[in-house]
């Protein structure tokens, strides 16, 4: 099960945790993301592209210019860091953001990853889509749904889009126009922003986010 486990694939294969935990803690595997939603497994193979690097390198900026913005909201980003429900779900989104209180912290002897029975989940995940796009709106969206993280992103690196979520009382995603775990958050503004990597660079990008924000 193992060895076939590690090959890349376009669809979930069946699987243990346990087989999930051998292929998270390989030291000698290729660079994989991992994600497990109930005795099934996705994995993601392959170094970080061009294109999702550019815009990955983006969102860091854009998420450092609204804090300092918004200097009283405490913002603490786990990019790419494994989140995991013991036994049922684990996840490695590509942005990863708390926003308040009670964000975890790692003490010598613990768990590298967020574990969510220890802490509580993500405020906002987001995932930027290459080649994941259909995944990343569909069965992605539910497992983070049913980690009950409350704000969940999706960045069409193709097309220069983004879809943005919110959790609503019965634990389904439904499409906002404004982010609620980033208050005043104008996703139109953080769209047009994506828009400009058809002709700049990331920075000339977080450069023009910055100056519309300031001026709002």
């Amino acid at each position: 099960m193992y060895q076939t486990i590690l090959k890349p694939s376009q669809q979930w294969q069946q699987a243990t945790w346990q087989d999930y935990e051998m292929l998270r803690d390989d030291t000698n595997s290729d660079r994989c993301k991992l994600f497990f939603d109930n005795q099934r497994l996705w994995v993601e193979m392959g170094a970080e592209g061009m294109n999702h690097a550019q815009f990955s390198a983006l969102f860091e900026m854009v998420f450092a210019i609204w804090v300092i913005q918004n200097p009283q909201y405490r913002v603490a980003s786990f990019r790419g860091c494994q989140i995991e429900k013991k036994g049922f779900r684990a996840a490695a989104p590509d942005i990863v953001l708390y926003v308040g209180e009670n964000i975890p912290t790692w003490k010598s002897g613990q768990s590298r990853f967020i574990n969510l029975d220890n802490w509580r989940s993500p405020d906002l995940v987001g995932e930027i889509s290459d080649t994941t796009l259909a995944i990343d709106l569909d069965e992605k969206k539910r497992l983070y749904a049913d980690l009950g993280i409350s704000e969940y992103w999706v960045i069409d690196v193709r097309a220069y889009r983004l879809f943005a979520f919110k959790l609503d009382e019965i634990g389904v995603y439904q499409q906002c126009e404004v982010s609620q775990v980033l208050p005043n958050f104008a996703i139109a503004l953080l769209e047009q922003t994506v828009e400009l990597l058809a002709t700049k660079t990331n920075t000339e990008a977080a450069i023009w986010f910055s100056q519309q924000i300031a001026h709002s």
